[in-house]
């Protein structure tokens, strides 16, 4: 592939993944609006809390807490960062590192304000309300999967150049991991189903948004 192609191939992605971006950046913005005005993934999330809930024991209650430690930040941030770093090394580029840094900038950032603004109270309380201190949407659980792992899956796919992991695509894990921290959080009545819709929607709209930035402004030491 020539220059020429290969910068149309680049702006053809970017421009795509910006799209994609905005698309579930405004999916999240149709949950917020749902749940605002109290409107059908509001009444979903009060008919998803009134089914009867197992409390689990032993070794079954162990899994499910490890299964939800996988939208854990301090568990998801560590492994990122430990990856990127070793990808950096190799490649001799910072760029790894500071794809990692950012998105985990803007997961704090975005997700942690919206948190903030929004306040709403977990089930668990049996109050569904909003401005009142909570801590409930998003889902930063939901969004964290989605993001940090997201976001290993594409540095790791992005540099690996050489057998047996050459192009390897971990899509489907990343959709794996995410779906069983939702479920996880659902079962152990931790969040409200449109809490982690909403997360879900704003922690692939971050990872889509860096990795359309990266494809923006190519590194010399990156693979193209």
């Amino acid at each position: 592939m020539n220059w020429g192609s290969l910068e149309v191939h680049r702006r053809q992605e970017r421009n795509r993944a910006l799209r994609i971006s905005l698309a579930l950046f405004a999916g999240f913005l149709i949950v917020t609006e749902q749940v605002l005005t109290k409107s059908y993934l509001y009444r979903l999330d009060h008919k998803i809390k009134a089914i009867k809930h197992h409390t689990f024991k032993g070794l079954p209650s162990h899994i499910l807490l490890a299964l939800d430690d996988l939208g854990l930040r301090s568990v998801t941030a560590t492994c990122l960062l430990v990856t990127a770093v070793i990808i950096g090394y190799r490649f001799k580029s910072w760029r790894p590192i500071n794809l990692s840094i950012a998105a985990l900038l803007l997961l704090n950032g975005v997700v942690g304000v919206s948190k903030l603004i929004f306040g709403r109270t977990k089930p668990r309380l049996q109050l569904d309300l909003l401005h009142d201190g909570g801590l409930s949407y998003p889902s930063g659980h939901a969004a964290n999967a989605l993001l940090t792992w997201g976001m290993l899956a594409y540095l790791i796919y992005r540099y690996s150049q050489k057998a047996p992991f050459k192009g390897l695509r971990l899509d489907w894990l990343v959709g794996l991991i995410t779906t069983l921290v939702c479920i996880v959080s659902l079962i152990r009545n931790t969040h409200w189903f449109s809490d982690l819709l909403g997360g879900v929607l704003l922690g692939g709209s971050i990872l889509v948004f860096l990795i359309a930035a990266d494809r923006a402004w190519p590194s010399d030491r990156q693979p193209t």
